[in-house]
């Protein structure tokens, strides 16, 4: 288990293309990349959030 050949990939991307057809993977793709995008946002605003708390609790 763990090694995924170019046999494998390709079983799986083409499970893919016949479950959701060729002109919706754009669609989902771009979909997961705006997901993951907002992601990434909000985990840097919460690290933002916590670093301003230190600094403030350290000025006290």
């Amino acid at each position: 288990m763990g090694n995924l050949g170019f046999r494998e990939i390709l079983l799986i991307a083409l499970i893919i293309i016949v479950l959701f057809g060729a002109k919706r993977i754009p669609e989902l793709m771009r979909g997961m990349g705006s997901g993951i995008k907002e992601f990434k946002d909000a985990v840097k605003d919460e690290d933002k959030n916590k670093q301003n708390n230190q600094k403030q609790d350290n000025n006290n």
